[in-house]
């Protein structure tokens, strides 16, 4: 008898939810010294949402959208995450599947300081196999969709913040992923560069069959989302749906 496979896609009504998590725990140490980061958490994300995930520092945001996102394994639980079963998979094929299907958006842009604004967006697609000109050229054409069209080649040391953000952002849909994570993409950012790049996110990456969670301190970044999930000591709290959401 064959044996299914953890990492293929599940089967999945058209309103299926593109994250839905059951009883997710996660543990660091053992005995003694064991920390709880997660406390059973059960959370689900819509198709087509931006779903921002608010609340304390240490209170467990960045583990769990660590496990969303394939970086980190959970100590039990159930994580399906656009028709897979995260929790699953080999390290192989989580590699393979934030390849594939993740983008991420960080709070310091992690941009290569040698490579162009072009090159820099490229990454993902030369890490997947590219040829560089076809890499660059997709790159370049996502940046002019993100107003960098007449900044292809400047370093990062040669733009602004906010530019620098957006060549982020532009590394991270190049690629077409379905699963968007932004860990605090606005606060190095001042107010309007803030407001010009979550408009990007919201209005560029919040498509049928693609879903957005936001890691924030910033409440300006409330007005952009569908959801608002706040988490205390490794649990979610409260899941508020926005004006946005409802209408």
């Amino acid at each position: 008898m064959t044996r299914p496979d953890p990492s293929a896609p599940l089967p999945a009504s058209a309103d299926a939810p593109a994250i839905r998590l059951r009883g997710v725990t996660k543990e660091f140490g053992r005995g003694d010294t064991v920390t709880r980061a997660l406390r059973g958490v059960d959370l689900e994300v819509p198709s087509g949402e931006l779903l921002v995930l608010a609340g304390p520092s240490g209170c467990g945001k960045t583990t769990l959208v660590s496990i969303v996102a394939g970086t980190l394994q959970p100590t039990s639980g159930e994580v399906h995450v656009l028709g897979h079963d995260v929790a699953r998979m080999t390290n192989g094929r989580r590699v393979r599947f934030r390849r594939d299907h993740v983008g991420f958006v960080f709070q310091s842009y992690n941009l290569l300081p040698s490579l162009t604004a072009a090159e820099n967006a490229a990454v993902p697609l030369l890490i997947a196999g590219w040829k560089r000109r076809d890499a660059v050229e997709v790159a370049a054409d996502m940046l002019d969709l993100l107003g960098l069209g007449d900044r292809l080649i400047n370093l990062p040391s040669e733009l602004s913040g906010g530019q620098q953000q957006r060549v982020a952002i532009a590394r991270a849909l190049v690629h077409d992923p379905r699963l968007l994570v932004c860990d605090e993409p606005t606060s190095a950012l001042d107010a309007e560069n803030g407001r010009i790049t979550m408009e990007l996110i919201a209005r560029i990456a919040v498509q049928p069959g693609r879903a957005v969670i936001v890691v924030t301190h910033d409440s300006r970044v409330f007005t952009f989302a569908n959801r608002i999930a706040t988490m205390e000591d490794g649990r979610i709290e409260s899941v508020e749906t926005t004006t946005r959401g409802a209408g």
